[in-house]
């Protein structure tokens, strides 16, 4: 017997719409990594990308537990001697929490081309209104999720 590794037009990917509100940041990112990259699928191979696309709606009502607002810095390096920014995380969910959002799910799927172009895939809006009506994504349910 042979195993089975599935053929990049084989695969049909859905839309999925994950509703952040109210969740934890760390549990949504996990589920949405996992959807990006098709652990959700019988037919999933690690070498492949068999994931669907993911939409993240309300990232501005993402729930960050503890005192990590106040805690955890986002850094970005210009690249230049003391071109170090770090911005915590409270004020990025003030100023952009789809970017915050994004990093979370960024930070769980491999580090190469492969996640690269799972990331490709997913879409985070701090609203409830998305661009990607004719798709017809399919709202996923998040109640399996623990609220905070």
């Amino acid at each position: 017997m042979r195993t089975y590794t599935p053929k990049v037009n084989e695969i049909t990917r859905d839309w999925l719409v994950l509703d952040a509100e109210g969740l934890v940041l760390g549990r949504l990112a996990t589920v949405a990594a996992s959807l990006l990259r098709g652990k959700h699928r019988t037919f999933f191979a690690p070498h492949v990308d068999t994931g669907d696309y993911v939409i993240i709606i309300n990232a501005d009502k993402v729930v960050v537990t503890a005192n990590k607002a106040k805690q955890n810095f986002h850094y970005h390096h210009s690249g230049y001697p003391g071109g170090l920014r770090a911005t915590s995380w409270e004020s990025l969910m003030q100023e952009d929490p789809a970017s915050l959002v994004f990093e979370a799910v960024k930070g769980m799927v491999p580090k190469n081309r492969l996640g690269r172009a799972q990331m490709d895939k997913l879409f985070v809006y701090a609203g409830a209104e998305h661009p990607h009506a004719a798709q017809q994504p399919v709202k996923y349910d998040t109640s399996a999720i623990r609220r905070a």
